[in-house]
């Protein structure tokens, strides 16, 4: 169930929602999930067009979204080996289906990116346009350790609000805040049942 108290945080913003330990419910089964996705496609730490080493380790199932110095791209190999990256598992589905409609938006993604934040890593500003279909939102599932999410306008210079994502916690973003500038910043050493890092569960409709 959506819970609008954000623990005295202020956030309002047109096509955009925050769901409170929506995912807590099936939080065991989507760590379960991602174990069983790693073990085919292990996590890595991807390069950027310019030669940086992304702090953030991620993998794919679905349709995977890749990074290298020849750009940002979709495909349905994973480029360390060969190999279709794994399916998504029905849980995954599901739940991206459920929060999505409990954020107002029919959405039935086609990929998902599998990010572990580790202490010390982090994710800069930046946009998703590199899905085929802007009119699907985007949906975010944090797991584990506690993050500070960054969230701004459709320009990289806009004003940009903090917002505490817990483990459970959901986003969802579409609409006008389709093309919304977000990142997170450095995560903080703790301890978390699941482990002492993040999961970032984002979904998408690439096709």
């Amino acid at each position: 169930m959506t819970q609008p108290d954000l623990f005295g945080e202020s956030f309002a913003r047109a096509g955009v929602a925050i769901l409170r330990g929506f995912a807590l419910t099936d939080d065991i089964a989507l760590v379960a999930a991602i174990d069983a996705i790693v073990a085919e496609a292990p996590f890595r730490h991807m390069m950027v067009p310019g030669g940086g080493r992304m702090s953030v380790a991620m993998t794919n199932a679905g349709i995977g979204w890749v990074a290298d110095t020849r750009g940002y791209r979709y495909d349905r190999a994973d480029p360390l080996s060969g190999q279709l990256w794994p399916d998504m598992p029905p849980i995954f589905v599901d739940l991206a289906h459920r929060a999505a409609r409990e954020a107002g938006f029919d959405f039935s993604p086609d990929g998902c990116l599998i990010n572990r934040y580790e202490p010390g890593a982090k994710m800069g500003l930046h946009q998703d346009i590199n899905e085929g279909d802007y009119s699907a939102p985007i949906v975010s599932v944090s797991l584990g350790l506690p993050a500070t999410f960054q969230f701004g306008g459709l320009k990289r210079g806009d004003p940009v609000e903090k917002i505490t994502l817990h483990h459970g916690d959901v986003v969802v973003w579409g609409g006008p805040a389709r093309k919304s500038f977000h990142g997170v910043l450095t995560l903080k050493a703790g301890h978390h049942a699941i482990g002492g890092h993040r999961y970032n569960l984002t979904f998408r409709k690439v096709l």
